[in-house]
């Protein structure tokens, strides 16, 4: 993607391009069968401008590491809540291409289509590549539900103005939910089965877990940015 893409553009200018991608988004069942997946996250703080982006490849179900992929990058687009893709998309995207291996689903720290106008940063990405992809996020973004049983593997959808848009899946007993929806070629109940067999002993889920720790030991130094196969 161009440096800094989408620099410059004002909160109406984005909202036109998440309905336009909206164009782009198949929500449908995937047909074949998952083999491989990868987690991507992204770290920085509110105020500044440097992103430090990760993208892990796992195979699934049984989550053993294959290889990740880091990238440095720099974004001036502000932080607005529900636009959060136009700091993140871009960093993702330099460091997806620099996979050498591409997953067949990819699952990103935030929302899929459980977003106001529908496009979190997982369906944002899913549009933008064509990339089979769902969101996992730590905190609801719209909608209501009903609280899932308080056992592992539970859960209840997520609605927004009578339309299913995700799930709050409980990934550990007695904790706080994760928000599952798909982003791009998955269907609501593909990106629900494929979260339930990516749990492992934690609330999040193995893909951004092991993203999530991947990005912090390349935040303090302790990986180097380029594409690795483990």
């Amino acid at each position: 993607m161009k440096k800094g893409f989408y620099d410059g553009l004002t909160i109406a200018e984005a909202t036109t391009i998440q309905n336009d991608l909206r164009s782009k988004q198949q929500i449908t069942h995937r047909d074949t069968p998952v083999t491989t997946i990868a987690g991507a996250d992204i770290s920085l703080n509110l105020h500044s401008t440097t992103i430090y982006a990760g993208i892990i490849l796992l195979s699934y179900p049984d989550m053993r590491p294959l290889a990740y992929s880091l990238v440095k990058a720099e974004t001036h687009f502000p932080y607005v809540p529900g636009f959060l893709a136009f700091r993140e998309v871009p960093a993702l995207v330099d460091v997806w291409q620099q996979m050498g291996v591409k997953p067949d689903v990819l699952v990103v720290d935030g929302h899929g289509i459980a977003h106001p106008r529908r496009m979190g940063i997982a369906a944002h990405f899913g549009a933008l590549t064509g990339q089979a992809s769902m969101g996992c996020a730590k905190n609801i973004l719209c909608g209501k539900y009903d609280e899932p049983a308080p056992t592992r593997g539970s859960s209840s959808i997520i609605y927004d103005k009578g339309e299913a848009i995700g799930y709050a899946l409980r990934s550990k007993d007695k904790t706080t939910p994760v928000y599952i929806s798909p982003g791009q070629g998955l269907s609501l109940e593909d990106s629900l089965d494929i979260a339930k067999h990516s749990l492992g002993k934690y609330r999040i889920p193995e893909p951004t877990r092991r993203a999530h720790e991947l990005v912090n030991r390349f935040r303090i130094g302790d990986l180097k940015e380029g594409y690795y196969k483990v």
